[in-house]
């Protein structure tokens, strides 16, 4: 939405403002006046228009536009119906020398994971990518990964969801049987991937970035949410916001999620204290597979920018800066 349109929709929310009086406020003609108000009304928002001028009467439910009214953080949303991955249109647009943008789907036709893994992106998730230029070494990217997570979390848990976030990038809802895995899985119909894993998946990140040794072009952080899903169209061992609480106001929660994530992406080591507050993953037994080794013990903090300390049997304190984590039952 470009700046004049978005001062024309602006004053009308504050009430009817006649459209001379607005032309002259925002120096335009009145003929700008109404080909911005037609081309809101096409975008969904309800315009009324009478003797006292006009007057925003509805907002549409989802949508760039939608998004970007209202929203406190400094973003502009490129939304589609359905695209192959929101994390490749962002990555073309920061090919492009963008900054600040989202892109934003109702669907995904092609989306990915960590490691090229497959990822379900059906109508009625929250599909997000943000393109940013962030002052910061590359080796400090991570702690974007954990901003992420939980700006998330907080939105979830605004929408009634007791999410959680896994070392490092995942976000889960646990079950409410934590004594073992054989118990979780025989009272509550839980898959042993599923006890091992920590909970069920509601949201994960996909950070990519492009820069040189001393300093960042850019980073995507890519968010999925599976938000208005059913259950029978979401992966084995994964939940949704539909499913622990009920549909979600989609517009509502994704400026709340951006607004967190603009927060955090200003103090990147509030975004670590924060991750620690809700991590799933501190103070529980842990296996973490890297490429070379796996490290066993449990896991004892998480380090700036991301790095988890995993105290070992023998007292060993290992710092896993990436891989993929289990959580065990204790010892």
């Amino acid at each position: 939405m470009n700046d004049t349109r978005r001062a024309v929709l602006d004053a009308l929310a504050d009430g009817p403002v006649p459209g001379p009086e607005l032309a002259d406020g925002l120096g335009v003609s009145r003929n700008a006046v109404w080909k911005h108000v037609e081309a809101l009304r096409e975008a969904g928002f309800e315009i009324d228009s009478g003797d006292d001028g006009y007057a925003l009467a509805g907002v549409p439910e989802y949508g760039g536009p939608a998004v970007e009214f209202g929203l406190d953080a400094p973003f502009e949303i490129e939304y589609h119906d359905a695209v192959g991955s929101t994390n490749d249109r962002a990555r073309e647009l920061a090919d492009e020398e963008a900054s600040d943008v989202v892109v934003l789907a109702d669907e995904q036709t092609g989306s990915r994971g960590r490691l090229d893994r497959e990822w379900s992106a059906p109508s009625g998730g929250v599909w997000v990518s943000t393109v940013l230029r962030p002052d910061l070494a590359p080796a400090r990217v991570p702690a974007l990964t954990l901003a992420g997570a939980v700006a998330i979390t907080d939105a979830a848990r605004e929408a009634g969801v007791p999410a959680e976030i896994k070392w490092p990038n995942d976000v889960l809802v646990r079950e409410a049987n934590e004594n073992s895995e054989d118990e979780r899985s025989e009272s509550s119909g839980v898959s042993p991937s599923e006890a091992r894993r920590g909970g069920r998946k509601l949201a994960g990140i996909l950070t990519e970035m492009e820069g040189e040794a001393d300093r960042v072009s850019w980073v995507v952080v890519g968010i999925g949410v599976n938000a208005n899903i059913a259950a029978e169209d979401l992966p084995e061992g994964a939940t949704s916001i539909r499913e622990e609480a009920g549909d979600v106001d989609r517009r509502a929660f994704v400026q709340r999620l951006l607004e967190r994530l603009d927060d955090l992406r200003a103090d990147p080591e509030q975004a670590i204290e924060a991750w620690r507050e809700r991590s799933a993953t501190l103070g529980q037994r842990v296996r973490v597979e890297m490429p070379n080794r796996e490290v066993v013990g449990e896991a004892v903090d998480v380090a700036f920018p991301g790095a988890l300390v995993v105290e070992t049997d023998d007292g060993e304190r290992v710092r896993v800066h990436a891989g993929d984590c289990e959580h065990l039952r204790p010892v």
